[in-house]
């Protein structure tokens, strides 16, 4: 068994844990670091930044976002069912930790939206490529490397295994393995658990959240992402609570087509459930989370976009209703290029007919209805949207053949939550008393947005990862000098 000793121990190096490494060490305590993989980072390097709030870009931009104003947002849009002491401490730290990031060589293009009806809250990290996705490796790699500058131990490819308590049931050490299959224990006063959830673990999605893996839910699936830490929390004596899926729907079969394809398909057109109906206000699809609470609530837990051939023209002409900061490119002129590899790879997903009985056919749907239904929505087109009351200018007769559609089903970027935590990150117990020692941060301790992630305010995922994995290292940091 391979021995180490340190003040506290972080268990994972995504940016909750590289977060939690830099404060803790900054705030002077000796830092060792178990992380599974043989890179740090986790799946934020996928990532594009995190969530500020009353910054200097915003100030610049003239972006009106406040503390103040975006509690009240996040507070009402849960329903007051999250603590609303853990929400007011991240918001109020938000600002001053995009300057502590900046302060290790981050530099962030400036405060965005992530779509139009959310809040400009998402601070993107400046790359060398310009803003897309993997922005966030840069900031992660500037964490790094400030945690090795200031002395923090990184053992790589050494998953932690469980969590030690002394006699009076205070952590005392962390166990582990390296890649040789040797034991490893850390002894340590305090361990900061931050495994970012387990998105790639279906047995455990299905068990926590309903849900089956690749059939009716379809998220992100960073390999080694299974719950570890939720695991290690919960045999630790953690409160074991709900863990959800943060949902953000897509189109099914996206993953093998051009950008074009889905840049389509998801614009505000209508939308029907397995019986031909419509489901909702399709301008609200924008926000993929409202779309995954619409589509886990219909049969089969699967709805269809659809347009047809005018609908197509008009976008390749002038460019789609609405773009978002993951996709901003409004020229789709490759659609039908995209549409005959769709057809030639043998996508499922996609369905192409010259009439819409023929389309309901192959979605497996009444013919009759889904007439009906378009007849019904092409008369709206005409006059108001009586059903849902969409606005007028996303009201998009659909006439003209050949039509297209495609499947839509619930999707997010993993799983939040699991174990409880009070507004210093400690965990707790099903008393909700701290164990002494505990903290979790990042996804494993995510319970701020009850059932639904808070689209509104983009960053948050990252945000609260970064925030939180500070606010339990200066925590830890200060009960280890106890």
């Amino acid at each position: 068994m391979k021995n180490y000793k340190a003040q506290i121990c972080v268990i994972a190096a995504g940016p909750s844990g590289l977060s939690a490494a830099v404060q803790a060490a900054e705030d002077g305590a000796e830092v060792i670091v178990l992380e599974k993989a043989a890179a740090v980072g986790g799946a934020a390097n996928m990532g594009m930044g995190p969530l500020g709030i009353g910054t200097k870009y915003q100030k610049a931009q003239m972006i009106d976002i406040s503390v103040e104003k975006a509690f009240n947002m996040f507070m009402d849009y849960t329903h007051y069912m999250v603590d609303a002491r853990l929400v007011k401490r991240y918001f109020a730290q938000s600002g001053e930790t995009i300057e502590w990031l900046e302060d290790l060589g981050v530099e962030f293009e400036g405060a965005y939206r992530y779509f139009p009806m959310s809040e400009a809250t998402w601070h993107i990290v400046k790359t060398d490529k310009g803003i897309g996705p993997r922005a966030a490796s840069f900031m992660n790699k500037a964490l790094y490397e400030k945690a090795l500058e200031l002395g923090v131990t990184f053992l790589l490819e050494t998953p932690a295994t469980g969590i030690l308590k002394d006699e009076d049931g205070a952590v005392c050490g962390v166990m582990g393995v390296d890649k040789n299959g040797e034991e490893v224990k850390v002894e340590c006063k305090a361990a900061i658990i931050c495994t970012g959830g387990a998105g790639c673990n279906p047995e455990m999605i299905k068990q926590e959240t309903g849900f089956t893996f690749g059939k009716d839910m379809f998220n992100f699936a960073i390999p080694g992402i299974v719950g570890d830490g939720l695991r290690m929390a919960w045999e630790a004596g953690a409160d074991h609570v709900p863990v959800r899926i943060e949902m953000a729907a897509n189109m099914e079969g996206i993953d093998d087509l051009p950008q074009c394809v889905p840049n389509i398909m998801m614009q505000p057109n209508i939308l029907v459930n397995q019986f031909g109906k419509r489901v909702m206000n399709e301008e609200y699809m924008q926000n993929a989370t409202y779309l995954s609470n619409v589509v886990s609530n219909q049969k089969d837990r699967v709805c269809y976009s659809i347009v047809d051939s005018s609908i197509v023209k008009y976008y390749i002409r002038n460019g789609v209703d609405v773009v978002s900061m993951v996709r901003t490119e409004t020229d789709v002129s490759d659609f039908y290029e995209a549409v005959k590899m769709a057809q030639e790879n043998g996508n499922n997903s996609f369905y192409i007919a010259d009439t819409i009985e023929e389309l309901a056919e192959q979605m497996g749907i009444d013919p009759d209805t889904l007439a009906e239904t378009v007849d019904d929505y092409n008369d709206y087109c005409d006059s108001v949207d009586e059903e849902f009351f969409k606005q007028k200018k996303y009201m998009r007769a659909v006439h003209k053949g050949p039509f297209y559609a495609t499947r839509v089903r619930a999707g997010g970027y993993g799983t939040v939550g699991g174990i409880r935590i009070n507004e210093n990150c400690e965990a707790c117990d099903a008393d909700f008393m701290p164990i002494p020692g505990l903290y979790a941060a990042g996804a494993d301790s995510c319970n701020l947005y009850n059932d639904s992630y808070m689209f509104l305010l983009p960053g948050n995922s990252m945000g609260y990862a970064v925030n939180t994995g500070r606010i339990a290292g200066m925590e830890a940091a200060e009960y280890v000098e106890d």
